[in-house]
């Protein structure tokens, strides 16, 4: 029996890397769903390619073949503020959240809500929301499997394993482009040297997370949630080989690692098998080929990014709202060329120290704070 897929987000990173799996397994696994927020062209190559039932995409560009195409091949085409939520509920085998940011919120409670077996690439869910989300799995009868290359890590590292054994999980960070620069020399770094990662192929706003650590510490606070782990069980340090993606100690001493070379197609293989293992075409790690492994402590002043984040794991889902709403707006500010890349932490640290109250019990009120949080952040942008 095929196993139908949905991407949300298929014209990313993320997305390219799903669809190669599916050529490599088009007998056992196929697209239902697509869909994209504007990179238009691409959804169509990827039509032509899948054809898939249904796609979505939030509002049509003027001079598009998109209805025609969709019409010639019978696919359904879902528009409007709504579409890409009614295709994250319609029943399939896995569907794929990787749409970036706080964007990918909406469908991905969509899919829990209709009882999906998610593969989440997007951790702005779990960080702004994942006091909502993880309690509504159980009750929806859904289930997600990490797809961050270091979630799913730490998730194959605890299977078989007793939860309460579990003295410290840890991840890993490549360091990004700027693990050898000094504070002073960060402040004169321009957008080409942040969106250049050493390891890893990736979208524009991981990048930059990643360059500034915010990635490794919204990563902790994703953690939190997924392994039910406190502030004093979640650890993360530098590799930069970026071959070992995350550890478990437990508390015997044993600590169980993940090793694999770094391709984004391991841990999306493991989702799309459901957890059993299939060819990915990863390319095999030499363990006799690597000359050693590296593992160095953050530097939490020089990035302050990180140190925000871990310091709000456990300060309740208002603040890591607004450490994730004012991060957006920053780096997009930085991808605009409208603030300095260490501003991106100036604008977080502001946006947390404000006493603006906030209620993030219901879905409602996380998208309450958010906007509200973005707007804070938004004024800071403009004053700096």
């Amino acid at each position: 029996m095929t196993r139908t897929v949905t991407i949300l987000g298929g014209t990313g990173t993320i997305g390219d890397n799903m669809l190669d799996l599916l050529r490599q397994h088009k007998d056992t696994a196929s697209l239902y769903g697509l869909s994209a927020f504007n990179n238009v062209e691409k959804l169509i190559r990827i039509i032509q390619e899948f054809s898939p039932k249904v796609v979505a995409i939030p509002s049509m560009p003027e001079e598009s073949d998109l209805k025609k195409i969709c019409a010639e091949k019978q696919i359904e085409l879902l528009i409007g503020e709504g579409a890409i939520d009614e295709l994250a509920a319609r029943k399939v085998g896995l569907v794929v959240g990787a749409i970036v940011g706080m964007a990918g919120l909406s469908s991905v409670m969509a899919a829990v809500k209709a009882g999906q077996t998610i593969a989440l690439a997007n951790k702005e869910s779990l960080v702004a929301a994942g006091h909502l989300v993880m309690p509504a799995l159980g009750q929806y009868g859904a289930k997600i499997i990490p797809v961050d290359s270091e979630h799913n890590a730490i998730h194959q590292c605890l299977m078989g394993q007793e939860r309460d054994a579990v003295k410290m999980i840890t991840l890993t960070a490549s360091g990004g482009p700027f693990l050898r620069l000094s504070s002073d020399e960060i402040k004169s770094v321009t957008k080409a040297d942040a969106l250049a990662h050493p390891n890893w192929v990736m979208g524009a706003k991981v990048s930059i997370d990643s360059a500034s650590m915010m990635n490794k510490g919204l990563e902790l606070l994703e953690a939190s949630h997924l392994f039910g782990a406190a502030q004093k069980q979640l650890s993360a340090v530098i590799h930069p080989q970026s071959l070992v993606h995350g550890f478990v100690e437990y508390l015997d001493g044993s600590v169980i690692a993940h090793l694999a070379s770094a391709d984004m197609k391991l841990p999306l293989g493991f989702a799309l098998g459901l957890e059993t293992r299939i060819e990915t075409g990863t390319k095999p790690l030499r363990l006799t080929e690597i000359a050693q492994l590296d593992f160095i402590e953050i530097d939490r002043d020089k990035f302050p990014c990180f140190a925000f984040a871990e310091q709000v794991i456990d300060e309740g889902p208002e603040k890591a709202i607004i450490l994730n709403a004012a991060n957006e707006i920053a780096v997009e500010a930085f991808l605009h060329d409208q603030i300095a890349f260490h501003q991106i932490a100036t604008i977080v640290g502001k946006a947390l120290d404000d006493k603006s109250d906030g209620d993030a019990s219901s879905l409602e009120g996380v998208f309450d704070l958010d906007k509200k949080a973005r707007l804070l952040a938004l004024s800071y942008c403009q004053t700096l």
